[in-house]
């Protein structure tokens, strides 16, 4: 071969192996500057928890000009409460939206907060988050299960809805079969009520209303709308037992993968969907009765006192080993 024919093919094969190492390196810096976050919900695509979900992951999404991509999953399409909880656990997904009830399957202390009377009001819950009794849940919850819990937000004041029973007091509950969630202090406080607890995932509760498996349950308000629960259920008694937290959950290693300002516009946007959602919600639990009136559901005020009284006469007693003698009574008294 020629000097000439040498230097074409030098050249030629220098622009081939540029373009492989262009290539390379743009679909490198592609992936380095694109990470997918999977966000897990039970909820309704409607509900204000997912709607902040939706929210903090298009302020991400605008603030890191779409490095990162927050994908948000509801309706359970990943799973129950407790598995997507497993998810993050192993890092199968990033983050969760969930009730106390199915984190504390993973750290049994942590159910108090779901406790039935516990919680005053929205403002008392809140106090929950600066406690050293949170923060060293927060600190076990990571060094045994690598997730960490990041927002407490309001999920709304928990009333019981029944499918063809007037129930009026706690008297009326007897045998009767309320669905709660797979959680042992509920199970417990439909026992103090006389009522047979049955638990049953969220995603599967319209149909066991609709096909009788249980004669009614009880869950927020905005819940019961978003559900379209007053579809199979006529009455709405507004016994106000919990005042229910949800809790943003996220897989520690994947908090800590992100850059220090990353870390910062996420949990600014976080901070801004929780005020949000929670705003939202109370709106919402403001005109719930009057549209699930108009909905066709007949509304009871009972007594509270007599739903009250039966509870706390044997739950937190129950529970003190498992919640820590006096922490109960201390988280009532914050």
């Amino acid at each position: 071969m020629n000097s000439n024919g040498r230097r074409k093919f030098s050249v030629r094969s220098t622009a081939i192996l540029l373009g492989a190492v262009l290539a390379a390196g743009f679909s490198a810096t592609s992936v380095a500057q694109t990470t997918t976050i999977r966000w897990g919900e039970s909820l309704a695509a409607n509900h204000p928890q997912v709607m902040m979900a939706e929210r903090v992951a298009k302020e991400v999404k605008e603030k890191t000009g779409g490095r990162i991509d927050i994908q948000v999953f509801p309706n359970s399409q990943l799973g129950s409460g407790k598995e997507m909880v497993e998810m993050v656990s192993s890092g199968a997904i990033q983050m969760v939206t969930e009730g106390a009830g199915a984190v504390a399957a993973f750290l049994p202390p942590l159910s108090v907060i779901e406790a039935p009377y516990l919680w005053r009001d929205p403002a008392h819950m809140s106090k929950l988050a600066t406690t050293p009794f949170f923060a060293k849940l927060n600190d076990d919850l990571v060094s045994k299960r690598g997730m960490r819990m990041l927002n407490v937000t309001y999920y709304g004041k928990r009333h019981l809805t029944t499918g063809n029973k007037a129930v009026k007091t706690p008297a009326d509950m007897v045998g009767f079969k309320i669905r709660v969630p797979p959680v042992d202090v509920f199970r417990a406080m439909a026992e103090a009520w006389g009522a047979r607890a049955t638990p049953i995932a969220f995603g599967e509760l319209y149909l066991a209303l609709s096909q009788g498996v249980v004669d009614g349950e009880e869950n927020p308000l905005p819940t019961i709308q978003s559900a379209k629960l007053y579809e199979v259920q006529k009455y709405l008694v507004l016994t106000g037992h919990i005042l229910t937290p949800r809790i943003v959950i996220a897989n520690e290693a994947f908090l800590k993968a992100m850059t220090p300002a990353d870390r910062a516009i996420f949990h600014a946007a976080l901070a801004n969907g929780e005020a949000w959602q929670n705003k939202e919600l109370l709106a919402q639990e403001a005109s719930a009765v009057s549209a699930l009136k108009a909905q066709g559901m007949t509304v009871i005020e009972p007594d509270v006192a007599l739903w009250r009284k039966p509870v706390l006469d044997t739950v937190p007693k129950k529970f003190e080993d498992k919640w820590g003698k006096g922490t109960f009574e201390a988280l009532l008294a914050l």
